[in-house]
């Protein structure tokens, strides 16, 4: 069938309003970051900061070490980020369980949100890294890679877990019944029915809290962990040179990016399918 000549009209202008609108998506940037740039490199101190913290010559002095030591950063991220995962879901699915047994459970599952929720995370970590240690324990971990990965397991799981249970939540009814209806059992209902909806309409949630997550990596430098930022530290000390600190944080921009970018994506696509734009 072909388009009408009202259908070409009003492609036309889509195309048009679509070039217009990035048209002067891109002046209005370059205008705001050229002001920036003006503002920031006229001002009477920029050449203290320039040689202080964005020296060239010391970052690449600094860059081959912070760059080894950034490895233990992602290193602890990818394997903290299975525990918390598992952590989440087993605490979420204790809460929202009707099942009048389990109450002791629950209460402590509730205990533990709360607590580690509104502990500050660089608390957790400096009463697991030395606290931990001096109980003296059989079989507890001394290693302060595992030492932290508790700690930040211990502070994101009561996150991750409120954010999974919210997902939970918000399943619609009708998605327990048609399960049950099926002759399945409260936790098959669970497992294929419900959990699968619940984990994709948090994903964007999720991974705001995994960003979040590889940022707070450098907290465990507190309890002597040679990650990328106490490598920065190290070399700032002995040569007097804040520009170290600024190639860390580099490497946590350049590692945080996409995946904040990757959470925009999901979330501009939950926000389609639920508007019925996309199937």
């Amino acid at each position: 069938m072909t388009p009408s000549e009202r259908q070409f009209e009003r492609d036309r202008y889509r195309r048009r309003r679509t070039l217009t609108r990035g048209a002067v998506a891109a002046v209005s940037t370059l205008v705001v970051i050229g002001l920036l740039v003006y503002v920031v490199g006229s001002s009477p101190g920029w050449d203290r900061v320039h040689r202080t913290y964005f020296w060239w010559p010391d970052a690449k002095s600094a860059f081959p070490e912070v760059a080894r030591s950034f490895w233990l950063n992602i290193r602890l991220f990818m394997v903290v980020e299975v525990f918390v995962l598992v952590v989440g879901v087993v605490v979420a699915i204790i809460r929202v369980v009707p099942a009048p047994a389990l109450a002791p459970i629950k209460l402590l599952a509730v205990l533990y949100a709360d607590v580690f929720r509104g502990t500050p995370t660089l608390l957790i970590v400096l009463l697991v890294g030395f606290g931990v240690p001096a109980l003296n324990l059989t079989g507890m971990p001394t290693s302060l890679f595992w030492l932290g990965v508790v700690a930040l397991t211990l502070s994101y799981g009561a996150y991750v877990a409120e954010v999974i249970r919210a997902g939970i939540l918000s399943i619609h009814p009708t998605q327990w019944a048609s399960g049950r209806a099926l002759g399945m059992t409260y936790g098959q209902t669970m497992r294929h029915v419900v959990l699968p909806q619940a984990l994709r309409r948090v994903a964007p949630p999720l991974l705001n809290d995994f960003v979040s997550l590889q940022k707070d990596t450098a907290l465990l430098s507190t309890i002597g962990l040679v990650e990328s930022l106490r490598a920065a530290q190290v070399i700032s000390g002995k040569d007097f040179i804040f520009t170290p600190y600024v190639v860390a944080a580099a490497f946590f921009i350049a590692a945080t990016v996409p995946l904040a970018r990757f959470t925009d994506y999901l979330t501009v696509r939950s926000l389609r399918r639920e508007n019925g734009l996309i199937t």
